[in-house]
């Protein structure tokens, strides 16, 4: 496994605990954090991912990615990683599961950049707010 796709997995797999300084010690400082969904909100800086945080945490207990399949494209300046993914909480009492694809950029073992494309419809129906 690469330094940049062990970053990747170890930065998904810090969801699991409640601790944003862990989950945040993966990003630069410049981190961009980007969604595509329709439901996703991006911003950009460590310090505002960190402070956003909390509230995601908050909202999805018992929260889990699980990698399905992962690709990497190695680049003059970074690594770029491809996870397509299932993300496991449960979201006010209602347990969801929802597919999505991250696409990563690495940089000396930080990601500098996360493209995050999941099924909000899913979301929607999972939780009740979709007939």
């Amino acid at each position: 496994m690469s330094s940049a796709i062990a970053a990747v997995s170890e930065y998904l797999g810090a969801f699991t605990r409640n601790d944003p300084d862990a989950i945040a010690a993966y990003v630069s400082d410049g981190f961009r954090n980007e969604h595509l969904s329709e439901l996703g909100s991006g911003c950009v800086g460590r310090v505002e991912y960190r402070r956003r945080l909390p509230h995601f945490l908050a909202a999805f207990a018992d929260r889990r990615y699980s990698i399905v399949d992962v690709i990497e494209q190695r680049r003059d300046s970074c690594t770029e990683v491809a996870v397509r993914y299932r993300f496991e909480a449960k979201y006010e009492d209602k347990q969801i599961e929802i597919p999505g694809v991250m696409w990563f950029s690495v940089r000396d073992d930080l990601i500098t950049k996360r493209i995050d494309t999941w099924d909000s419809l899913t979301f929607l129906k999972q939780t009740d707010q979709y007939d």
